[in-house]
């Protein structure tokens, strides 16, 4: 019988190895009594095998997260360096965000992303008469609340729903969701105590007034569809309801991570799935209503089908872009997303920066100095650079997306300097990182 070689040695080691880690040895001729080689050979082998598997998942879930249709993935193949915006800025190909209209509110109230909770309990700040716990997603580095039972979760931090307000966070399922599995509600609602969030589950007794939308990621048949329908209730009477269904914005097939935008105006209520508008009521809050608090809900949980909920950020006011910019000279941001620790701006900041491009068309003789800003995790080196280079990514999207002339901006970042919070809180955080342009 030959003998391996030394490459192949490795993998044969490995592979008995790993067979026979509970007896402690391995028995090929290389590591006949104490199993060391053969263990350090299986360690790689596992390790490469992690290191392939984890970059393959994760590659997935961008993809499925940032790419956009398969039309625009074509044409990155085609043209890589148009696919990337301008070069290595930083700037994002927004695909089909061209008619998201969707800007965050001005000053960040909550920004939970699960980072004070430990994995596998249920969050220290929220309220349930269900189950729920801290999870991790593969192919994500962030925290997720898994929805695993029926029943009701809310943030008894949220106490104020004001006529101003924009609240996002992200949104995974199970892929394989069934269609006779329950639907996740989200009611934004009025609560008359700590303990009426129960009545906004699905038979739940004691309401009042509130606007409930609910989203279902598998429509009747197999192809991959999802579902969505609202209620409006006023004096605990359902006041007007509608769904829609054949929804290919959120689905357990290829659409299972997405992005949740929530936009209250008065009594106006836009809701957006990634770049898809699926809501928009002009008569969904009742005038008078003190509307404060927020209800997540399922009336049944099939094991193995969970909803997942991870970035909950709340922001309120109505950013006046063109008053602040052209008469006040200054307008600061926090609706420009980029990827943790880079520079790469997040499809869903096309609203705010289509808002500034209009105002900047609008007002051809202006200049603008655009300023990065981040918060103080990581070294002051790091920020500076970070900042800097999401200035200048700002700057490429305006010019190459919208058609700003690069003459009329200039960049410039200033790290974790000039805080405008104190860096000690996510909701602090989220307020320091921001992006400033100001008239010149």
């Amino acid at each position: 019988m030959r003998r391996p070689d030394a490459y192949e040695t490795d993998s044969y080691c490995a592979a008995i190895v790993v067979n026979s880690l509970r007896r402690g040895f391995c028995r090929c001729p290389d590591c006949e009594k104490t199993g060391q080689k053969g263990r350090k050979a299986a360690e790689r082998t596992v390790e490469r095998r992690v290191e392939r598997e984890t970059k393959k998942k994760t590659d997935e879930a961008l993809d499925k997260v940032f790419e956009g249709d398969k039309a625009q993935n074509a044409d990155k193949e085609r043209n890589p360096a148009d696919a990337a915006g301008a070069g290595n800025t930083g700037a994002t190909a927004f695909g089909a965000y061209g008619k998201f209209d969707f800007v965050p509110g001005e000053k960040v109230i909550v920004a939970e992303d699960f980072s004070q909770d430990d994995l596998g309990d249920f969050p220290a700040k929220w309220n349930t008469n269900g189950s729920a716990e801290i999870n991790t997603i593969a192919g994500s580095t962030a925290r997720w609340l898994a929805l695993t039972s029926k029943g009701a979760v809310t943030p008894e931090f949220i106490t104020d729903l004001p006529e101003n307000f924009t609240l996002e966070f992200d949104l995974a399922v199970t892929t394989g969701f069934s269609f006779y599995n329950s639907v996740l509600m989200i009611s934004m609602v009025h609560l008359i105590d700590a303990n009426n969030f129960t009545a906004w589950s699905k038979f739940g007794r004691g309401r009042t007034s509130g606007v409930l939308v609910w989203l279902h990621p598998q429509d009747a048949g197999s192809r991959p569809l999802g579902q969505s329908g609202y209620e409006l209730w006023a004096d605990g009477k359902k006041t007007m309801e509608n769904k829609v269904v054949g929804m290919p914005a959120f689905n357990s097939a290829d659409k299972h991570m997405v992005k949740i935008s929530i936009w209250r105006q008065k009594q106006r209520i836009r809701l957006y799935i990634d770049e898809t508008k699926v809501w928009d009521l002009p008569r969904a809050f009742a005038d008078g209503i003190d509307y404060n608090g927020l209800v997540f809900s399922r009336d049944g949980a099939k094991e193995g089908e969970t909803f997942y909920i991870s970035n909950l950020r709340l922001a309120v006011g109505a950013p006046d872009t063109r008053n602040k910019l052209i008469t006040e000279g200054k307008f600061s941001t926090t609706g420009i997303y980029f990827n943790s620790g880079s520079a790469v701006i997040r499809p869903e900041s096309y609203g705010v920066l289509k808002e500034i491009a209009t105002v900047l068309k609008e007002n051809p003789d202006v200049k603008v100095s655009i300023i990065g800003r981040t918060d103080s995790d990581g070294s002051e080196e790091l920020n500076l650079r970070l900042s800097k280079e999401r200035a200048a990514a700002v700057s490429a999207v305006l010019a190459s997306k919208f058609g700003i002339d690069d003459v009329r901006m200039q960049t410039d970042g200033k790290g974790a300097t000039e805080p405008i919070a104190d860096n000690t809180t996510p909701e602090a955080k989220a307020q320091n990182r921001r992006v400033e342009f100001i008239r010149l």
